[in-house]
């Protein structure tokens, strides 16, 4: 969608490729099943319209796209947001490697050049800084666009940054280096092996001692590589656990190919609305630290994802004082040794009330684009002035509010208004279409933010007949 407004020469442009089928490349072709493949394809990409949401934020912008979005989602967009050109491009070769995808269709890169040209500056940014990324990098400045940044991307030198920080095993080497430093920066007691028969071995020790054991790919996705099991999950002798474990480890093959992390189980309260803290922050080209949002993220007892809470008081003081000062010591080291961009890291509160360092995903997040939402809406103090509500998986019945507009109808008294910039935002349409809701609720306190999603619960329950 754009409007009739020429750019000119003095207008910045962002360039957004939603790449997340990139960033989790090596994990999907591990898994064993090609069904499961598709399927974890399919769930990922259909999120593209999320981040297009977040993108359409700028004033100038193409957004590269695995999926199409619909006209009547870019009108919702435009009804939010008032950019002046917005523009989509699909890469029509589909071998889910965006980036290659996109240089490979010559007519949509060239689509891409002519649309860049207008400008005198272009950003360059995607969900994760991967390989291909780079390529893409390459081969449009190789083309004439000279004046292109990657603002959200380390360069190419410390390109190798994005895959080490963001493992599993890459942070719990961080972790162990720190110890003298930052004492509070701790995760839980773990090993790190290759293998699945030293893993079933290690894993098995650590269940029968522990009454409980997590054990992890290097780089999962979606909640996927991830193994959590609690008391009475397995067989409660050495032997029978071993060739238990062994069992589940043969299903798929990352489970030989990539590093694997045993831990300690960690028993966290889920219904305690703190147990999952969590800070996003972005380190500038001149490597300065911005803490972007602080939230308590909404993880299922299986490890699962599924939404957040944003807000600068979400926390109690002292445990806010605990997780800054952690979180600020990791974005230095991050910082040092070259990373550029967005990354987040997760802790757990234990029930004993210790704080355990989780990981960190260093690529744009499940918060990112809620945040950029509504930073723009409310303002850059919008931790400070809004309290917001993000949540997925919402299952709706197959009947007329799986049809957009219907929806948009029908949840009209909830939806947000830039007066009292507070209300509902649907982040997607096309989860509609897999009869799930994703959507943000936008309050000035927790209380409203929660009394909106009541509401917008009874309006969607009061209407989920066929």
């Amino acid at each position: 969608m754009t409007n009739d407004e020429p750019p000119g020469k003095t207008n910045e442009l962002t360039i957004y490729i939603y790449n997340v089928i990139e960033d989790e490349w090596s994990f999907l072709n591990a898994l064993s099943d090609p069904v499961k493949v598709l399927e974890e394809i399919e769930r990922d990409e259909n999120t593209s319209d999320c981040f297009y949401l977040s993108t359409a934020t700028q004033s100038h912008f193409v957004y590269i796209s695995p999926k199409s979005i619909s006209s009547e989602f870019q009108t919702y967009a435009q009804s939010l947001f008032k950019f002046k050109n917005g523009s989509i491009l699909y890469p029509q070769i589909k071998t889910h490697q965006i980036c290659l995808d996109l240089i490979k269709d010559k007519a949509t890169f060239n689509q891409l050049l002519t649309l860049a040209q207008q400008y005198k500056k272009i950003n360059l940014i995607s969900y994760s800084a991967t390989p291909q990324f780079y390529q893409l990098k390459n081969e449009l400045i190789k083309h004439g666009l000279n004046n292109l940044s990657t603002p959200e991307a380390p360069e190419i030198d410390y390109a190798w940054t994005v895959n080490f920080l963001g493992s599993k095993s890459g942070i719990r080497q961080m972790a162990q280096k720190a110890s003298a430093k930052e004492p509070d920066f701790i995760m839980p007691d773990g090993i790190i092996c290759m293998g699945k028969y030293d893993a079933a071995k290690i894993a098995a020790n650590k269940y029968l001692k522990n009454k409980g054991v997590v054990i992890k790919t290097n780089k999962g996705c979606g909640g996927g590589g991830v193994l959590i099991f609690r008391e009475n999950d397995l067989p409660n002798t050495y032997s029978a656990c071993e060739r238990k474990l062994q069992q589940i480890l043969s299903t798929d093959p990352y489970w030989e190919k990539f590093p694997i992390i045993i831990e300690d189980l960690v028993n966290v309260n889920f219904q305690s609305p703190n147990c999952f803290p969590n800070l996003e922050f972005q380190i500038k080209k001149n490597g300065s630290i911005d803490l972007f949002f602080t939230c308590n993220t909404k993880v299922t007892p299986e490890g699962e994802f599924y939404g957040q809470d944003i807000n600068d008081d979400i926390f109690s003081d002292q445990l806010y004082a605990r997780i800054a000062d952690t979180g600020f010591y990791i974005a230095e080291q991050y910082a040092a040794a070259g990373y550029r961009g967005r990354f987040d890291i997760d802790f757990m509160l234990s029930n004993s009330g210790k704080i355990y360092v989780s990981e960190s995903n260093t690529r744009n997040t499940g918060g990112t684009d809620i945040a950029l939402i509504v930073q723009k809406l409310v303002g850059k103090d919008f931790c400070e002035d809004s309290y917001i509500l993000n949540r997925g998986h919402y299952k709706l019945i197959k009947n007329k509010l799986c049809i957009f507009e219907n929806l948009l109808n029908h949840l009209k008294p909830l939806l947000y208004s830039p007066k009292t910039k507070k209300g509902l935002i649907i982040n997607s349409e096309n989860n509609l279409r897999n009869k799930e809701l994703i959507y943000t609720l936008i309050a000035p306190d927790k209380k409203q933010a929660y009394a909106l999603e009541a509401e917008m619960f009874t309006l969607l329950q009061n209407n989920q007949s066929h």
